[in-house]
């Protein structure tokens, strides 16, 4: 199992690297992507100034340095060459310290000793400081290994870290996608192992013709409804006394308890992924059913609920786990229309926002997250799949 893990750790590099990569050279090259003038906006600039800026972004520099820039700046460890020299001023903090040239051409060589503890501060160009051993360091001699948080840059519009505006919409959308995903796991394999037991029944054609119908609804269409119903309509029929909030509104004068808010979206979010995991289990319980293993179960006299719980369930899982572990993925990912037909402050409404005003930084830093999260769910995927089927062992000899 752990030389597996290792093994899929290690295809994620290339995985991760191409789509940066992309990213960056679209990002680098679309037309209008000039990160300059974005900031400037509407106003006009001279060429010494545009320069000016432009070099202190590093934008004056090869497209593969500026990659390059951007890959050490998300590595939370960076290894830092200390010459000896006394520092120019040792006693502020962060410590100031000059960048004097380079050892085996990518670790930086900075004056003074190796400090105790505290962050550095040094400039990798003329006015862009840098700091280095915020989280702590660890010294063999005068080579040291620093630790900092990720550096996604800054956004091009109110100059706040990307870093700070993701993680402040990021938990919006797990708390949606965990709701989300809770719905899809109840509703959707409850309603494939009814649909599936009850063959030809009422309830299964219930939950076939319930789920055709979900597949067939567009996500937002629904979002709209749902808010009609029982935001507008609702709130008319009960004259106030019951309905559910239409838009998400956050902070302590909000007339509804945070979890209201995430009713609606959640069962909008979950509503087609709940009917293709009914769907999967269905099928995948209807086959399961069909094997040897199962009557012979039933030869044994083992009774209908102990062959469903005991043996055919556990089999017919691991399918179902696939789409709901890589739905998961996506929804983690950020619900852009589901979010924004209930404006809520997410981390998909905030790389849509950022598309539309072409603030790249954000939309950049929030791919690189997204492609994290996802790789990070496919794994834990692929990992459960040894527990549900023994038969699987990865490592091992059987593999």
């Amino acid at each position: 199992m752990f030389q597996y893990i290792v093994r899929r750790v290690i295809q994620f590099i290339p995985v991760f690297l191409g789509v940066t990569l992309i990213l960056f050279l679209i990002a680098t090259y679309l037309p209008g992507a000039d990160a300059v003038q974005l900031r400037a906006g509407e106003k006009t600039m001279s060429p010494v100034l545009k320069a000016k800026i432009r070099h202190q972004l590093g934008l004056d520099r090869a497209w593969y340095i500026q990659y390059g820039d951007y890959l050490s700046s998300l590595s939370p460890i960076h290894a830092t060459y200390y010459d000896g020299s006394t520092p120019a001023s040792p006693s502020t903090s962060p410590s100031v310290r000059v960048l004097d040239g380079s050892v085996a051409l990518i670790i930086p060589k900075i004056s003074g000793s190796v400090p105790a503890a505290g962050a550095v501060s040094y400039d990798v160009r003329e006015g862009v400081p840098v700091l280095r051993g915020q989280l702590g360091r660890f010294a063999i001699g005068t080579l040291a290994f620093e630790f900092d948080p990720p550096d996604l840059g800054v956004s091009l519009y109110n100059g706040r870290p990307v870093l700070t505006i993701l993680s402040e919409a990021y938990p919006y959308t797990m708390r949606l996608a965990f709701c989300a995903i809770f719905l899809e796991i109840i509703i959707g394999i409850g309603a494939g192992i009814v649909s599936a037991v009850k063959r030809y029944s009422i309830w299964d054609i219930l939950v076939t013709l319930g789920t055709s119908i979900l597949v067939s609804v567009p996500v937002f269409w629904l979002g709209l409804m749902l808010q009609y119903v029982f935001g507008i309509w609702m709130q008319d029929l009960t004259h106030g006394a019951f309905y559910l909030p239409v838009l998400f509104e956050g902070g302590s004068t909000a007339p509804f308890p945070a979890y209201v808010y995430y009713i609606l979206p959640a069962i909008t979010l979950a509503s087609v992924s709940t009917a293709y995991a009914a769907r999967i289990m269905r099928s995948q319980l209807l086959e399961v059913n069909n094997q040897d293993y199962i009557r012979t179960a039933h030869a044994k006299g083992l009774s209908d609920s102990q062959v469903l719980w005991s043996h055919a369930i556990k089999n017919a899982m691991i399918p179902v786990v696939t789409y709901i572990g890589l739905d998961l993925g996506a929804m983690l990912a950020g619900a852009i229309l589901t979010e924004t037909v209930f404006n809520l402050p997410g981390i998909g409404y905030a790389i849509f926002k950022a598309i539309v005003g072409r603030d790249f930084a954000i939309v950049f830093g929030g791919v690189t997250l997204i492609l994290l999260v996802v790789m990070v769910v496919n794994l834990l995927v692929d990992v459960s799949y040894a527990f549900l089927d023994p038969r699987i062992r990865y490592g091992g000899l059987e593999e």
